[in-house]
């Protein structure tokens, strides 16, 4: 049998993507997230916030809420895209090697995890 992959995770983020048009509905799902799975909700930004190049709302949530938060959010998104994210120390891998999409992908503005 196959060994599973060691977790350097210690956490994850989902960042919720949102428009003027979706912003309540994004919303809810934001609140009911954190309400019934008792996880931390970051500020509904109304403007392009660090790398996104959408409106979001972050999600934290510990790896071993994983298999809970992610699969509801992927089953109650209604059309948003999520960006899901690790938390290894490494900014730039989370960002890319160690993410994923809920719906679809968006290209993000990397430049500030890079280094000259």
């Amino acid at each position: 049998m196959p060994r599973r992959p060691v977790n350097v995770h210690r956490a994850y983020h989902a960042h919720v993507y949102f428009d003027a048009d979706t912003v309540d509905q994004a919303r809810a799902l934001c609140e009911e997230a954190a309400r019934r799975f008792g996880i931390s909700m970051g500020r509904v930004h109304e403007k392009r916030v660090g790398p996104h190049p959408r409106w979001s709302c972050q999600l934290a949530f510990a790896a071993g809420d994983f298999e809970r938060v992610v699969p509801w959010l992927d089953e109650h998104r209604g059309g948003l895209d999520v960006f899901v994210h690790g938390l290894s120390g490494d900014a730039l891998k989370d960002h890319t090697d160690f993410a994923y999409w809920l719906g679809n992908d968006w290209p993000l503005d990397l430049r500030q995890f890079q280094q000259d």
